[in-house]
């Protein structure tokens, strides 16, 4: 049996501008001047710096009154080819190249240097190889990754070999190439693991009293050395503690990450810009955009000229309506562009601006134990926007502060209460818990119990797991590894 049914649903759904416009306001600086320079790149009706003045020393109108007459234009108003011109001259026939010696250079230098790789390429042509050990050992040094290590089994070495290479070899003549390969600089390169990263790295010191007893542990006493069993290492060898401090100093000046210590790797420098910068100006907090996020930008005069034109044309074919559509399409995107960046403008320093005043105590003086417990929701409520909208500023945007340059999200923090029932940042609790421990005893480490206890005492009361927790959070390990001698 059929039965029809009228049903109402109430639904809402965002417009591809509401999505663009989420997008932009994620964007940092950086990423968001990317994305301006790609919309300029594809949109030829928007154009960026301030618009030219006419010849009456006023500036050309652009207002919304002006651009909605543009909107009853038809394809038929317009006459397009009169635009192709064919006497206009390109602008690569006006341009010359007579620079004198003294003109000021614009582009930008870049380094030029060896990856890491070839620099350790470099070093095997000093050893006298045959052709299946040089293939070997290339090979290796191609799977060494940007830390210094070989992450992995000789086998899978020796099928890569065979199946990519058509190099047919053993697991022992490999291991023949790779101490080949460990005598590279720098050293401790192509270890498999730490313990023999700093093994060859030992090996290759002055021997001496500590450096002979550090081999020792390192080699035949490494998971004892990494649990700090102090007490284990000095009865197995048959030392004394200051004997035992004199190694551990030795194996403390080696280096973990000897592919770091490369300076010709010509890695990517990461760069913080501020998105924000807050100065205290006669006591109170003054805020500031990064002039970078408002670029001046502008609809294009000629593609504007094009609609408001030639309105008594008599000319009307496909092409033509083709054409005119098409201007219309890049000026409504220019438009919405322009606007978008203005909404993104005044919506973060709304948001950043409601998260100052909220921490202003934080702000004017830098100690992090004078911030409230905030959520993203306090600030959304504040300035009436929706959470996401929040999250979105905090997430990815940086402020930079008499105290150095801080991710905005680091401000938020959940809440607790204290001993006399006030609503405390967890942050708060953070910054103790971490002072407590750099002022430990290093020889007795406090345990997480002992910590708990300390913060009841200072009028925090939290549970054991709640330490470790928190102390993860600041990725302090357990007492036993932060154990001295």
């Amino acid at each position: 049996m059929l039965k029809q049914q009228l049903q109402f649903k109430l639904s809402q759904k965002l417009s591809p501008q509401q999505i663009q416009l989420m997008k932009l306001i994620q964007l940092p600086t950086q990423a968001f001047e990317q994305r301006l320079k790609q919309e300029l790149e594809e949109n030829p009706a928007l154009e960026s710096g301030k618009e030219i003045e006419n010849e009456f020393g006023s500036d050309f109108e652009n207002s919304d009154d002006d651009y909605s007459d543009n909107e009853s234009i038809t394809a038929e108003d317009i006459n397009v080819d009169e635009y192709l011109s064919d006497d206009e001259i390109p602008d690569y026939r006006t341009q010359v190249n007579n620079y004198s010696s003294d003109d000021e250079e614009k582009t930008i230098p870049y380094a030029a240097g060896v990856s890491f790789t070839q620099h350790l390429v470099n070093q095997l042509n000093t050893y006298r190889l045959n052709d299946e050990e040089r293939d070997i050992a290339e090979f290796l040094v191609g799977s060494v990754d940007e830390s210094g290590y070989i992450r992995r089994t000789l086998s899978d070495i020796m099928d890569d070999l065979a199946f990519t290479q058509n190099v047919y070899t053993s697991e022992e003549k490999i291991e023949q190439v790779l101490h080949i390969v460990h005598q590279l600089d720098p050293a401790g390169v192509g270890a498999r693991n730490l313990q023999e990263c700093l093994s060859i790295q030992l090996h290759r010191k002055e021997k001496n009293t500590n450096t002979e007893l550090a081999l020792n542990i390192i080699d035949s006493a490494f998971e004892q050395f990494t649990k700090k069993h102090y007490k284990k290492l000095i009865q197995k060898f048959d030392i004394t503690e200051d004997q035992l401090k004199g190694a551990i100093h030795e194996i403390e000046h080696l280096n973990p990450k000897p592919g770091g210590s490369y300076s010709g790797n010509n890695r990517i420098v990461e760069h913080v810009v501020p998105d924000f910068a807050i100065k205290i100006e006669d006591g109170e907090l003054e805020l500031t955009l990064n002039g970078r996020n408002a670029p001046e930008l502008h609809v294009s005069r000629e593609y504007n000229n094009m609609l408001k034109g030639y309105k008594e044309s008599k000319d009307k074919s496909k092409s033509q309506k083709d054409a005119v559509l098409f201007i219309k399409q890049k000026l409504d995107a220019a438009k919405w562009f322009i606007e978008a960046i203005k909404q993104r403008q005044q919506t973060l320093f709304i948001t950043m601006s409601a998260i100052m005043h909220y921490q202003k105590d934080y702000f004017l003086t830098g100690d992090e134990r004078q911030l409230k417990p905030m959520i993203l929701k306090d600030i959304a409520d504040e300035i009436q926007m929706d959470v996401s909208t929040v999250s979105r500023v905090a997430n990815s945007k940086y402020v930079d502060t008499p105290y150095g340059t801080k991710l905005i999200k680091e401000f938020f923090s959940e809440s607790m209460k204290n001993d006399q029932g006030e609503d405390v940042s967890t942050r708060e609790i953070k910054k103790i818990l971490e002072t407590v421990i750099v002022e430990e005893n290093k020889r007795k480490p406090l345990t997480d119990d002992a910590l708990a206890n300390i913060l009841k005492d200072k009028g925090y009361p939290i549970a054991r797991r709640t330490v470790a927790k928190y102390r993860e959070q600041l990725d302090i390990p357990v007492a036993r590894l932060r154990k001295k001698i």
